[in-house]
């Protein structure tokens, strides 16, 4: 049943009715259709604009739609309505009669479909937070045991100063704990009803836009009717936090690939989530970790194609808009199956605590706790830190460590240099003395766990007095 044609003389063509069609995407949104269509319907009945036994005849009739397509009895049919929106009202109508035709009183498809779409991406994005929240528990478990596996920190991919895995695991943690309010605060933006504002200028009917946004669960209505129709920047934000996100996971699945390498041997992935080749029969490949790092390349593109939709276009809605849905559908679907995927990744993990302990005493990555030895004797610090870089030069002549430099050829360099450098300059002690908060000591570490423990907690306890609110607002 097509929603509009009473001013047109021609059938639209067969290959421009394929072209035009949405159905085979779109279809995923029917459960957000047959509820602002309830909303939308017991809105009209309280206003009097159809009766009460029409807007019990539509509620019911919705209700049995939403059961049948649920349980497999309805499927949507490619190539005889062109969206999930025809379809549902062309199934009321031969199950209804005339009711079935005045669902869509003072309501346009630009306003059906903007809610649908904001209805959608509240759902993904809750669904999205409850999976990061698993994944960061992930790190936290690892980084519970690994207080005090030291490691090699980086600069330039240069061996720098020496941290621990756990302080390691936890700079992740912090990421995702932004992503997670990212999601938050995009969803605050969506989260306003566009139901009422017709195809751009609203309607003239008495239509109460607050009662139907309440009972759709969102927490006001937008402001501007032109606006409520046109405006896809909560689907350019949700993009955007997708992308932060998988940007975030490709850093680490880049430091796991490096790590798992010969050259590293830091950790090894478990034979689970690894592959082997084809013709080499030595290999353990990467490849969930590959793929992750991969897929982001799919995420930034789906945020740019819809930005770039949107570029250039006026006021309000235009069918360049039905290319929001595709984008937007595939980033989430790919991102929650790589925050999914990362959580066993991470927990199967076996890491090689020797090799990163060895790794973490070597290239002078105690240099500047040297330099922070003359620093408290009294030396300038840029003075001590000349003075160390002429240590570790006569250190690569040597091929000698600091550790293994006599002190009488340190007192070449310095007479402030003393028999208690040695114990300064111990890997262990440069770690436990970095305990500042945020620091990779274990005192530190632990401070920091704590922090996410505490903030893990009030995160879940949100969503789950969040997820009962929703249910019981359901029920109602």
């Amino acid at each position: 049943m097509k929603l509009w044609g009473g001013r047109f003389t021609r059938e639209l063509a067969g290959d421009a009715a394929t072209f035009l069609n949405s159905l085979p995407f779109d279809a995923r949104l029917y459960r957000q259709d047959i509820k602002g269509s309830i909303a939308h319907a017991r809105m009209l009945g309280r206003q009097g604009i159809i009766t009460t036994d029409e807007t019990e005849t539509l509620v019911s009739g919705l209700n049995e739609i939403l059961e049948e397509i649920e349980s497999g009895k309805l499927c949507p049919e490619e190539g005889v309505e062109e969206d999930i929106h025809s379809f549902i009202e062309a199934r009321l109508v031969e199950k209804v009669g005339d009711a079935g035709k005045k669902l869509h009183t003072a309501r346009s498809r630009n306003d059906q479909v903007a809610t649908d779409f904001r209805l959608y991406l509240k759902e993904e994005s809750c669904d999205l937070r409850d999976k990061l929240l698993l994944l960061i528990s992930a790190l936290m478990e690892r980084a519970e045991k690994s207080k005090d596996l030291i490691m090699p920190g980086y600069t330039h991919l240069q061996r720098a100063q020496p941290v621990t895995f756990a302080h390691h695991l936890l700079a992740y943690c912090e990421m995702l704990r932004r992503d997670y309010g990212r999601l938050e605060d995009c969803l605050g933006r969506m989260d306003l009803s566009p139901l009422g504002a017709g195809a751009l200028a609203g309607t003239t009917f008495p239509v109460d836009r607050e009662f139907a946004a309440q009972e759709l669960g969102f927490r006001g209505i937008c402001s501007n009717t032109l606006d409520a129709v046109s405006d896809r920047d909560y689907a350019a934000e949700f993009l955007f936090a997708l992308s932060l996100i998988m940007m975030h996971l490709s850093r680490f699945c880049e430091e796991l690939i490096l790590w798992s390498s010969s050259e590293f041997k830091f950790v090894e992935m478990d034979d689970a989530y690894t592959t082997g080749s084809s013709i080499m029969p030595q290999k353990k490949n990467p490849d969930m970790a590959e793929l992750i790092r991969g897929r982001t390349g799919r995420v930034y593109g789906h945020l740019v194609s819809l930005l770039t939709i949107l570029k250039g276009l006026p006021l309000a809605y235009n069918k360049d808009l039905q290319e929001d849905k595709e984008a937007v559908f595939d980033a989430a679907d790919t991102v929650k199956g790589c925050v999914s995927m990362m959580v066993p990744l991470v927990s199967t993990l076996q890491v090689n605590r020797k090799r990163m302990r060895q790794a973490a005493g070597g290239d002078f990555t105690n240099a500047t706790d040297l330099a922070d030895y003359l620093v408290r004797r009294g030396v300038p610090f840029r003075d001590a830190h000349g003075i160390v870089g002429q240590v570790v030069l006569r250190c690569i002549e040597e091929q000698k460590c600091l550790e293994e430099l006599p002190l009488e050829e340190y007192k070449e360099f310095s007479p402030k240099f003393a028999p208690d450098l040695y114990e300064f300059i111990d890997i262990s002690a440069c770690v436990a003395r970095r305990s500042v908060p945020g620091g990779p000591a274990p005192d530190a570490v632990d401070q920091a766990l704590e922090a996410l423990h505490d903030w893990l907690g009030k995160r879940r306890r949100k969503r789950r007095d969040g997820s009962l609110a929703s249910r019981q607002h359901c029920q109602h």
